[in-house]
């Protein structure tokens, strides 16, 4: 039997994990940059150029993103009047995690599932679909209104910006390589060999030009199947209950239906895959969500961290 964690080790490792993929992977795009302006003798003012167009391209996505994530899904704002026990339950989780209530959402479909988005605590929002609100009991939308306050909390949206920036990169860096391929590489080193680094240079654009897409596929993929076990872990810590998630688990694994309004670009903010993918025991390379089966089976192993009593308070 694995060994119990509890939740704090658990938060703790995942987050070390995201990082320490970020890190690397960007000392490694910074290496290859290097090279190339070591050997081209370019100026720094190129760098400065496409950083400031990178960094500003994403900074526009950054502070928009939640709108058009709303917008996409079809999300039209809550009446408090008619899903009163649904602003209950968000404000509950949103006290016990000690952060502002988020604004609250409601997609009109009948496939059960959830997603939060917001660049921070005080800029989320929460949207739900009708489907969910009419299976979950009171104790599982409680456990996946933590789960999704925790993405925002953990600031989830601010890891997806840096892979978003790790991507733009390697758009950079193929157009590079295709540019000075095709028209000899300027001024070079040692003018010896040009037309065979010209081609080996154009053989890396169309290199870079087939695996990008595919490598920035599995950058998300992977930062998103660890920001889910992260949520999971986080939420069940907000309510002191893993079990209340791990019961709405169990319901969104049995739904063999997709949510209409789904598409790719979104599919990995949701609790479950909107298009059912993760609902056996394994995971492919590209999967945005982990199987709901372990998701479940990592809940119920977890122990709750026990809470200092008053008399051993100092």
């Amino acid at each position: 039997m694995p060994a119990r964690q509890n939740l704090y080790q658990l938060i703790g490792a995942n987050k070390l994990k995201t990082a320490l993929f970020i890190i690397a992977f960007s000392l490694l795009l910074g290496l290859v940059g290097y090279a190339l302006g070591w050997y081209f003798r370019w100026g720094t003012g190129i760098y400065v150029l496409f950083g400031l167009f990178i960094v500003g391209y994403n900074l526009v996505l950054y502070y928009n993103s939640d709108k058009l994530a709303l917008a996409v899904n079809g999300a039209k704002p809550a009446d408090p009047a008619e899903f009163r026990q649904l602003h209950n339950i968000v404000e509950e989780v949103a006290i016990a995690a000690g952060t502002p209530k988020p604004s609250v959402f409601v997609i009109d479909a009948d496939a059960p599932n959830a997603f939060a988005t917001g660049r921070n605590p005080s800029h989320a929002s929460i949207a739900v679909t009708r489907g969910l609100l009419a299976i979950m009991n009171r104790e599982e939308l409680q456990g996946v209104i933590a789960h999704e306050l925790s993405h925002v909390r953990n600031y989830d949206i601010l890891i997806m910006t840096i892979v978003a920036i790790i991507g733009g990169l390697l758009v950079l860096f193929r157009d590079v390589f295709l540019r000075w391929g095709l028209f000899g590489g300027g001024r070079r080193r040692d003018s010896r060999g040009g037309g065979q680094l010209g081609l080996i240079l154009l053989v890396g654009a169309v290199v870079l030009a087939i695996i990008s897409p595919l490598l920035i596929a599995l950058i998300r993929a992977a930062i998103s199947r660890q920001r889910e076990y992260l949520a999971d872990a986080s939420g069940a810590l907000i309510v002191r209950n893993p079990y209340g998630l791990s019961s709405a688990l169990k319901k969104l694994g049995a739904y063999d239906g997709k949510l209409r309004t789904a598409s790719a670009a979104t599919a990995h903010m949701f609790i479950a895959n909107p298009f059912g993918k993760d609902r056996g025991t394994s995971m492919n390379l590209f999967a945005s969500h982990p199987p709901i089966e372990e998701r479940i089976q990592r809940l119920e192993q977890l122990t709750m961290p026990e809470e200092p009593s008053a008399g051993q308070a100092t």
